[in-house]
């Protein structure tokens, strides 16, 4: 017998409301609101590229794959295992980073900057020393690029393949163009601008990647140990597969992907359009914007 409309309507709702405060945190409603309702110019028009995709539930994939990727980077990944506490509070640092990319794509231009401001001064105060002696800042421009590019280049594949509304070739420039204002703003110099150029900025890190400990041991906790309840792990599992397929084929072999991700790539990409799916649907929209009563340069 078929579910009634009701109870259907209360289960996504239910969903959408834990997965909401999962990803954005207990203050999840009012900081949607200020975002988008509060009133004012913003970096960037509605319409533009980064809004299409940022506001898509393929977002869940990519952002899994950037962490992934990101992590074969030694001196990169050193500061993120010593100083980011993923491993003590996974949930508050997905908090911080979707409520940064929120404020960034859609607030307003003073929230906006703010936001930069308080990462940035997080940056300054982060600087320690690899295993084999090599000083490193978080706020090093070179660190910062890497950081900026695997996540421009995991978001906008991760869209392509699974977004709603995948991008011709004059939008997916214009999201790596959108993307390289805010780097720029948080430190990164000289930010690829088009499709092209980050594929070369990428090529040219692969020189400093490599696998680590902590790149594997990372790659285990992200893939086969995440901190969730028993029955969201399924889901979850078709996700994580969904993001190691997106990587390029050396990064999944450098990263030694776990057996249970390893044998579910064979159905990752109908298992990431399910995911991708089923979040999209219980997702509850965003309020009303308020970019119209001040307009704002995009």
């Amino acid at each position: 017998m078929p579910w009634p409309p009701v109870a259907i309507r209360r289960l996504r709702s239910r969903a959408g409301e834990q997965l909401l405060l999962r990803t954005a945190g207990p203050e999840a409603h009012q900081r949607r609101t200020r975002i988008h309702a509060t009133p004012g110019p913003r970096w960037f028009r509605p319409g533009r590229p980064i809004h299409t995709v940022h506001a898509d539930a393929s977002m869940y994939v990519g952002g899994l794959a950037a962490l992934l990727l990101q992590s074969l980077h030694p001196v990169a990944m050193t500061a993120v295992w010593a100083h980011s506490g993923f491993r003590g509070d996974p949930w508050g640092r997905l908090q911080r980073t979707s409520t940064f990319l929120a404020v960034t794509t859609f607030g307003t231009e003073e929230d906006a900057a703010r936001a930069v401001l308080r990462v940035r001064g997080v940056h300054e105060r982060i600087a320690g020393t690899t295993t084999d002696g090599t000083a490193y800042r978080a706020s090093d421009p070179h660190l910062l690029a890497w950081v900026h590019i695997a996540e421009t280049a995991c978001f906008l594949r991760a869209h392509q393949r699974y977004g709603r509304r995948p991008l011709d070739r004059a939008g997916q420039d214009a999201y790596v163009a959108d993307m390289a204002r805010v780097g720029r703003r948080l430190g990164v110099e000289d930010p690829p601008e088009d499709r092209a150029a980050l594929a070369a900025r990428l090529e040219a890190f692969r020189t400093e990647l490599r696998p680590t400990a902590e790149s594997r041991a990372t790659a285990r906790y992200l893939l086969s140990r995440p901190p969730l309840p028993w029955p969201l792990r399924i889901p979850y599992a078709l996700l994580a597969a969904a993001a190691s397929d997106l990587l390029p084929r050396w990064a999944r072999a450098q990263l030694g992907l776990p057996i249970t991700t390893r044998l579910l790539m064979p159905v990752a990409r109908q298992g990431g359009r399910a995911v991708t799916a089923a979040i999209r649907w219980v997702t509850p929209p965003p309020p009303p914007s308020g970019v119209g009563v001040s307009g704002g340069p995009g």
